[in-house]
């Protein structure tokens, strides 16, 4: 243990050699900055997953097509009788298609194009996959043919048009108006709330040549998922008249794609968290030689202090505590600084509409970030501790 009288003579000398305590500072500051910037957006987004794994999702699959084109194009649309096989599946409890178009909605004078979804108001397997609840207003209904319901921005002023919409009021759609019933609540991108969702009557009767499903949303038992998707594929397969391996479509689970989706997400922080943790080991370097220059300018110093009758491990303690000192102070602003700018980018990207990249703070990742910066602090002032403490005093008084 170092004693109180060795802590203010510790904390005298870094005061005495402000600009090179503060530049130490600084130089652990910006990696522990980096990491919690990294590690609360990463949290964050995991906390999202974990909602939506934790939701309605779990024992729902989806069929879509491979590679890309327009949503309700021919190169990956499913036809009624495709639909039909998947509901004949075995282990498949519920199933709804969905059609979906670029439409062009107007304001006045303004004019966006957005994505429409048609919706079969009788389930709700496409709202509960993807967490989505009603936020104003009310759901659809079967005989709702010349109404819509909107994505979350779509109330907001300037986020599609100047100014935002209320219930009951009229939306132009490709030239016809439609009454709002509804607004969703907010997803968390731009594209998904600015989603139009129309009855499956209303989408064929403003499309009367579109016959084909963009995607096929099913329900099975989550104990034998992987078995049913691997069916619905297999029946699928054969319905088209489509070879093993060249498929024009893909059956997945939700679950697999989080899981897919959080791999990928582990790549890109551990990457980032690397480099963020290369920066602090380049400061440990640093701080590891400031406290080898301390010591030299201070061997007289030392001489005096072991001939006065101090021990070498009271000279460990007091080197320790100085480079352990700097990595604390570096870990405590360093979060500090990375709080605010966490907090700051998160309200910025919600006002943008990306919600779900919203931080994640918690009293671990605080106390976690401080530890290992007091920790690098503390391992980059070892040796020249460990070489302080075995001056000879007789050799450390006469250093010139």
């Amino acid at each position: 243990m170092i004693s109180e009288e060795n802590i203010k003579y510790s904390l005298q000398n870094l005061k005495m050699r402000k600009a090179r305590s503060l530049l130490t500072i600084l130089s652990i500051l910006v990696g522990i900055m980096t990491i919690f910037i990294f590690i609360s957006f990463g949290w964050g987004l995991f906390d999202y997953v974990e909602e939506l794994s934790t939701g309605g999702s779990a024992d729902k699959f989806m069929v879509q097509g491979k590679g890309g084109g327009v949503p309700g194009s021919s190169e990956i649309g499913f036809t009624e009788n495709d639909l039909d096989t998947v509901e004949k599946t075995r282990g498949v409890f519920e199933v709804s298609g969905y059609k979906m178009q670029v439409v062009e909605v107007k304001q006045n004078k303004i004019n966006k194009f957005v994505f429409m979804t048609s919706i079969n108001p009788k389930t709700e397997l496409l709202f509960e996959s993807f967490n989505m609840k009603t936020g104003t207003g009310r759901d659809l209904k079967s005989g709702d043919v010349d109404k819509v319901a909107l994505g979350y921005n779509y109330q907001i002023d300037d986020k599609i048009f100047p100014k935002g919409m209320d219930l009951n009021d009229k939306i132009e759609i490709n030239g016809n108006k439609y009454g709002v019933v509804g607004f969703f609540e907010s997803i968390g991108n731009p594209q998904d709330d600015s989603n139009i969702y129309i009855t499956e009557a209303g989408f064929d009767k403003l499309f009367p040549e579109e016959d084909l499903y963009s995607m096929i949303v099913g329900r099975a038992s989550i104990d034998d998922m992987e078995g049913t998707v691997e069916r619905v594929e297999k029946d699928l397969r054969k319905a088209r008249g489509e070879e093993e391996g060249k498929e024009e479509f893909s059956v997945q689970s939700f679950e697999a794609q989080l899981e897919a989706f959080s791999v990928v997400l582990n790549m890109i922080i551990g990457f980032i968290i690397l480099i963020a943790f290369i920066s602090v080991v380049v400061s440990a370097v640093n701080t590891a030689n400031t406290m080898v220059t301390s010591v030299l300018e201070r061997i007289k110093e030392i001489g005096v202090i072991k001939s006065i009758g101090a021990k070498n491990s009271e000279i460990f303690n007091i080197f320790l505590f100085e480079s352990s000192f700097l990595g604390f102070i570096s870990g405590v602003f360093g979060v500090i600084v990375g709080w605010i700018f966490s907090a700051y980018a998160g309200k910025l990207l919600t006002e943008l509409g990306w919600g779900f990249l919203s931080p994640h703070f918690s009293w671990y990742l605080f106390a976690g970030c401080i530890a290992f910066a007091t920790i690098v602090g503390a391992i980059s002032g070892v040796a020249p501790a460990y070489n302080a403490s075995k001056l000879k005093p007789t050799e450390a008084l006469r250093y010139e």
